[in-house]
């Protein structure tokens, strides 16, 4: 089997925020569940969810706004690269 070419197009980055959004909203539904059935109250797996999607919606905003932080850095580094440098003496 040959082996597969590299293309030239480049692979769009996975959007890992989104993914941890993903993971986090379905622990809201699934830990509830889990403290009911191991004896909770209902009333203390209701408030649980409520706490965990705070701290999501709190997560969700640090992420996003690290990544754009990292995306200007990328720019400047990429300003940077196209200098030309003049030689020491």
């Amino acid at each position: 089997m040959p082996a597969p070419r590299p293309s030239s197009e480049p692979r769009p980055a996975p959007d890992t925020a989104s993914d941890v959004i993903r993971w986090a909203a379905f622990s809201c539904v699934l830990v509830p569940v889990v403290l009911v059935w191991y004896g909770t109250s209902l009333a203390g797996a209701t408030g649980t969810p409520l706490g965990l999607a705070a701290v999501t919606a709190v997560c969700r905003v640090l992420l996003r706004r690290s990544e754009r932080g990292a995306r200007r850095c990328e720019a400047q580094r990429g300003g940077r690269h196209t200098r030309e440098r003049t030689p020491v003496d």
